[in-house]
């Protein structure tokens, strides 16, 4: 969770754009209820130009 916090930091760090094209950041929270339980998952992207970086937690 430690992990996740300080990717969410560092990518709105990055978003503010201070050196050249700002970085947008997303997340996504996916929440699921089926006949084995409840699962979660998590993802967050930072997109600029063409490229994209996602990190995904979940099961």
């Amino acid at each position: 969770m430690r992990a996740l916090g300080l990717l969410v930091l560092l990518t709105s760090f990055a978003a503010c754009g201070a050196d050249g094209e700002p970085v947008r950041p997303g997340i996504n929270a996916t929440i699921g209820v089926g006949s084995g339980g409840v699962h979660g998952a998590t993802e967050v992207t930072a997109s600029r130009g063409n490229w994209s970086f996602g990190l995904g937690l979940g099961g």
